[in-house]
């Protein structure tokens, strides 16, 4: 692509005093004639670069000149490497590359005030790279996954987008199965295989403003709402998990949590992940499967 061509040619420049156009297209896999071209074009966005002619001539930049006030202010810069520098906490080599090249650009270096992390304390999912293999690249990918029931099927996909989405990695693609848009959790996700086949994309809507599978319907019932009663030990979960307009303090110093009901099994092992800390209050149908839940439970260890 020409942009990155305009960058690996600045890049060059900064390294060098002077360079003739001989050596810029060899280096570039170009013609001399497109190496003037897009140093006409970086003159006319303001980079100065300078040709001179002769035995010492060739082309440069002047000295000391860096990218600042040419084309982006200070503080596009420092978003820019900001940016950078929180993608490169993923260990993504073309993102190392190109945070020290533009540093090198810019003259200066991020500031490392914000460290933005996404893999878990045990490591990354080892899908996440093959993934995004085989989005760059268009591959279709093949792969088992077990949705919210722990049932197996066998997918094919044309994988679209990794989305990181509520302490979670998904995948959005379009499954040849299904033939539509779906949502999978890298963590369901079992025997990837990366096929070597390309697929051409498809002309679809804007996939940020897709509906997923992943979005849980609210129930038909009356009792549309969860009403939870959590002791104080709780508290520091309760900040964390919920709302504050849904929170409310007690006398004895116990919560009362009021939030929209949402239909899913999830809710079963998030009330029960509070232990005997919380008990569901309303609607009467949670509160009889989580008492279910307790009994099997309790079954299994005596």
């Amino acid at each position: 692509m020409k942009i990155n061509r305009l960058l690996e040619l600045i890049y060059i420049l900064m390294h060098r005093k002077h360079i003739r156009a001989s050596e810029l297209a060899e280096q570039l896999g170009v013609s001399r004639r497109t190496i003037y071209r897009d140093i006409e074009t970086l003159c006319a966005a303001g980079i100065p670069i300078y040709s001179g002619k002769g035995k010492s001539g060739g082309i440069g930049l002047l000295p000391n000149a860096v990218l600042t006030k040419a084309i982006l202010s200070e503080r596009e810069q420092d978003e820019i490497l900001t940016a950078l520098h929180g993608l490169s906490n993923m260990n993504i080599a073309e993102t190392n590359d190109i945070l020290q090249r533009l540093s090198m650009i810019f003259n200066k270096t991020a500031a490392n005030w914000l460290r933005v992390d996404f893999s878990e304390w045990g490591g990354t999912n080892s899908y996440f790279y093959d993934f995004k293999t085989a989005i760059l690249e268009n591959r279709f990918a093949e792969f088992d996954y077990f949705d919210s029931k722990g049932d197996k099927t066998r997918r094919r996909a044309e994988p679209l987008q990794l989305w990181f989405k509520s302490k979670a990695w998904y995948l959005k693609a379009y499954c040849l199965e299904k033939q539509s848009i779906r949502v999978f959790k890298l963590s369901r996700i079992r025997n990837l295989f990366v096929t070597n086949e390309h697929y051409v994309a498809r002309n679809l809507p804007d996939i940020q403003d897709i509906s997923t599978e992943i979005n849980i319907n609210a129930c038909d019932d009356d009792d549309n709402t969860i009403k939870l009663r959590i002791e104080s030990a709780m508290k520091y979960r309760i900040v964390e998990d919920f709302d504050v307009d849904e929170i409310e303090e007690q006398h004895d110093g116990s919560y009362i949590v009021t939030l929209p009901w949402k239909q899913g099994d999830w809710v079963h092992g998030f009330v029960l992940s509070y232990g005997e800390h919380a008990e569901v209050l309303q609607p009467e149908h949670l509160r009889k499967a989580i008492m279910d839940a307790v009994q099997k439970i309790h079954k299994k260890y005596f």
